[in-house]
């Protein structure tokens, strides 16, 4: 368990502008920071953080809630996991009691899988530096491939002694299980004969956004044929492959600083450029680039640099790859390598202003790329000029913006030499062709499918309670004004007018408690006890004690409630006065509550109507009818007070 006093220092240290931006790439937006949300697909950012508030909102999915829940979200972890992260990145010593066995063994199986990869991590780093066989055999590789110590630092990078199960033998050792070993895929073979599944290979440790190491990915250093060149960790809980770029923990930072980052395509490749102070670099390796991969770039930037070998296979990872990045709505850039080069021998050969020259001297949009490419075959052929220009359509046909479609087939008409309106023509058609495809009965002319946005709380009019947003109302005033004093007028002893001085919570939680109403809402409810409970013990919490909660609900709904996507203009500047919240809080939550009250009161009216349709029995039927009867009344002294008249 961590303490109290301790969660407290955490939530009181902790930055949540600094913690997401860990993540994603936020820009200043008035009061708040806007970017892209990392919980679902979209173009537009919608995700909001408030460094004022503590919190982080999306208006596309809804997902909601203060540093803690984010990396909950974002890392899949639980409470205290969140905390002992947001504790390690702001220096902060937890004191736990020292675990025992029994307690080790029940972790859960994520908190488990990272604990090994990074023992084995540390394992396999000291035996290249501390061993024999690991400085002659590991060390010499990298240090033959001409890397420096400080780079095989930075990436951790290790070597597996030749044996058949050293690592296995030293992890039993130190208490992890066989299973264990087999399921994160350090061990081959079973459980009554294992063995080192990387033997004499050596170790790219692979990091998630945190750093956390996830798998590895480990390169055979004989010439035996019968053997795979490289070995990646298999899927688990914590590694997925297509989700992956071997880099991006320590390429994070500056492809957001350079609003850029290059992708290549093997580990080699990133350890050069890095060490080169090429640091926006990211690698795909141990899969072919994938959508998932390209999301991940965009939380950071925009533009992608494709910078793969020269060679035929290069050619053709490059092309697939261009596709892929404009269908996801970001801008690509080529660059080809010499033949028989690849990022890691050519930063390796040549000075590193060169090699930013050639980068940046080299670098073509996707048209340009394809245009110089293709018609190196084509020649005067016109059929394959033809089919040239089709392939070029064709990409520009997966990009979802028209105003960046326009552009590009003005650029296509320019350097293809062929009329502009011929081009777009061709556009439609092979847009309309996928639209068939895809929706065979859907009719849309020039158009690409919008990307349909989840609607933040997932209600639709036959699940949402009567009376649900009169109670969000009221939950939203105490979560925002709950120890705020407001003018409240009354009577004093003698009868005579006065004014009191009550806060926002008192009124709400007493004034609903004296007429014995309740919240129907879970969510609500729990919210309204907490505030009932710190009424009686004189202390009222904070915003930051919801949107904190270790309940998700609360957390959740407290982060939702407290944003907003609107921001006031700043009237003052222009010598307009404009009333806000806080200058009307008391006819507000006077307002609220009544209409709170009349929901309920209009809710029994209509159940009275139907068992007084329902009832054949005069008297019983004439007894409802008399409590009808004040409900309406009820009813009409509520609206009057708030300036309503009731029709029926």
């Amino acid at each position: 368990m961590i303490p109290k006093d301790t969660i407290m220092s955490i939530l009181d240290a902790v930055r949540i502008e600094e913690v997401v931006s860990d993540f994603v790439s936020l820009k200043r937006r008035g009061a708040n920071l806007l970017g892209v949300c990392p919980f679902h697909k979209e173009k537009t950012p919608s995700f909001i953080v408030s460094p004022a508030k503590g919190i982080f909102k999306c208006f596309g999915c809804g997902k909601a809630g203060d540093s803690v829940r984010f990396i909950m979200e974002h890392e899949h972890y639980s409470y205290p996991e969140a905390l002992r992260y947001l504790a390690n990145k702001y220096g902060i010593i937890i004191e736990e009691k020292e675990q025992s066995p029994e307690e080790l063994m029940a972790q859960n199986e994520r908190e488990k899988m990272f604990n090994i990869n990074t023992f084995a991590q540390q394992y396999f780093s000291d035996v290249m530096k501390n061993n024999d066989e690991g400085l002659a055999v590991g060390m010499s590789y990298f240090r033959e491939r001409g890397f420096r110590d400080a780079i095989i630092d930075k990436f951790q990078l290790g070597y597996c002694l030749n044996q058949r199960d050293a690592f296995i033998q030293y992890a039993l050792k130190n208490g992890y299980s066989k299973d264990l070993l087999l399921k994160i895929g350090l061990a081959s073979g079973n459980e009554e004969r294992l063995y080192d599944k990387y033997q004499g290979r050596v170790i790219f440790p692979i990091h998630n956004l945190t750093g956390k190491v996830i798998g590895f990915g480990a390169r055979i250093l004989s010439g035996d044929k019968t053997k795979a060149k490289y070995l990646n960790s298999p899927e688990s809980e914590i590694y997925n492959k297509s989700q992956t770029l071997y880099g991006i923990f320590f390429a994070k930072n500056e492809i957001s600083r350079l609003d850029n980052c290059i992708l290549v395509e093997g580990y080699a490749d990133v350890l050069s450029m890095h060490q080169a102070g090429i640091e926006n670099t990211v690698a795909s390796s141990g899969t072919s680039l994938t959508s998932e991969q390209i999301r991940l770039i965009s939380r950071y930037t925009k533009n992608i640099t494709i910078l793969y070998d020269g060679d035929n296979a290069g050619i053709h990872a490059a092309l697939r790859g261009t596709d892929m990045i404009l269908e996801e709505g970001m801008n690509v850039r080529i660059v080809l390598l010499p033949p028989d080069e690849d990022p890691d021998s050519f930063v390796q050969h040549h000075p590193i202003e060169e090699v930013r020259a050639y980068i940046e001297n080299n670098a073509k949009d996707f048209i340009s790329f394809k245009t110089q490419l293709l018609l190196k075959n084509a020649a005067n052929n016109p059929i394959k000029r033809a089919e040239v220009v089709k392939d070029i359509i064709s990409s520009i046909s997966v990009i979802p913006d028209a105003i960046y479609r326009a552009t590009y087939i003005k650029e296509c008409s320019r350097l293809m030499d062929m009329p502009e309106q011929s081009l777009m023509n061709e556009l439609n058609k092979q847009i309309r062709a996928k639209i068939r495809k895809n929706n065979p009965i859907q009719e849309q002319q020039n158009i690409v499918v919008e990307e349909v946005k989840t609607e933040p709380q997932n209600l639709n009019a036959n699940t949402i309670p009567v009376g649900f947003y009169q109670e969000q109302e009221l939950v939203k005033l105490l979560l925002m004004y709950g120890d705020t004093e407001i003018d409240i007028d009354g009577l004093d002893e003698n009868n005579e007018p006065v004014i009191y001085k009550v806060s926002v919570a008192s009124l709400i939680v007493d004034d609903l408690k004296n007429d014995d109403l309740l919240f129907k809402d879970e969510t609500h409810r729990m919210i309204f006890d907490i505030f009932d409970r710190a009424l009686d013990e004189g202390l009222l919490p904070k915003e930051q004690y919801f949107v904190s909660h270790e309940n998700s609900k609360i957390s959740e709904l407290s982060a939702t409630l407290l944003s907003s996507p609107y921001k006031l203009d700043d009237w003052n500047r222009k010598e307009i006065r404009v009333k806000t919240e806080e200058d009307v809080l008391s006819k507000l939550v006077v307002t609220s509550v009544l209409r709170f009250k009349d929901m309920v009161l209009d809710e029994k009216r209509n159940e009275l109507t139907r068992q007084i349709m329902e009832t054949q029995n005069v008297e019983d039927q004439f007894a409802l009818l008399v409590k009808k009867k004040k409900l309406d009344d009820l009813r009409i002294k509520i609206n009057q007070e708030l300036g309503i008249v009731i029709a029926k």
